[in-house]
């Protein structure tokens, strides 16, 4: 379907963008591994980050694929609708099903790779941009919290740099506000020194 799609069928896809981003990964692929409830586990949380605590690297890795892929689906969706108004709309809406799924009692995972796939479907080289931010600063700090947050904070500069399109600037600066906001802790800690490291169980 072209850009303009009637106003029902792009909300069926905003709703539908939320339910994919609800899809709990993380949490699902470590009970299938017979690891319990990932819930239980170091954060707490239910993305890559936590499930490299368990050490096993290969469910870490899954889960940040399937995360970040969802994120990507939902924003190629919307684009493919409406163009950028879409991309916005189904990009927030996918990484607030992830933050808060239903299917969870609305607490889910913090964002990050969920974020990225988003930043990198709506433009890829912003969204690079951003993730080369994160690796730089994960590697020399061994923060992951640090690292989302330095990236996206970075996010909205380098699409407007970079795409000069408003909606695609307007759906970074979303992004990482909705990533800043589940990251509280992760700041306070990172304040005190009590923020566990990558790969830290």
């Amino acid at each position: 379907m072209t850009a303009g799609a009637a106003p029902w069928v792009m909300l069926f896809v905003v709703v539908l963008s939320y339910a994919l981003g609800s899809i709990p990964f993380g949490l699902l692929l470590t009970k299938a591994a017979g690891l319990g409830d990932i819930r239980k586990v170091g954060s707490g949380n239910i993305g890559a980050t936590n499930v490299l605590r368990t050490g096993r690297k290969g469910l870490a890795a899954a889960t940040l694929l399937l995360d970040g892929g969802k994120g990507g689906l939902a924003v190629v969706m919307g684009a493919g609708l409406n163009g950028a108004t879409g991309a916005l709309l189904c990009g927030v809406a996918v990484v607030i099903g992830h933050m808060f799924p239903v299917w969870l009692q609305f607490r889910g995972g913090k964002g990050v790779a969920t974020g990225f796939g988003v930043l990198i479907a709506a433009n890829p080289l912003a969204g690079l941009a951003a993730g080369a931010i994160w690796i730089t600063v994960a590697a020399m700090f061994r923060y992951s919290s640090l690292a989302a947050l330095s990236a996206f904070l970075a996010a909205p500069l380098l699409f407007a740099l970079i795409t000069q399109d408003v909606m695609l600037v307007l759906l970074a600066f979303l992004v990482a506000g909705l990533v800043w906001i589940r990251h509280g802790g992760n700041l306070r800690r990172l304040l005190t020194g009590t923020e566990p490291r990558i790969g830290q169980k």
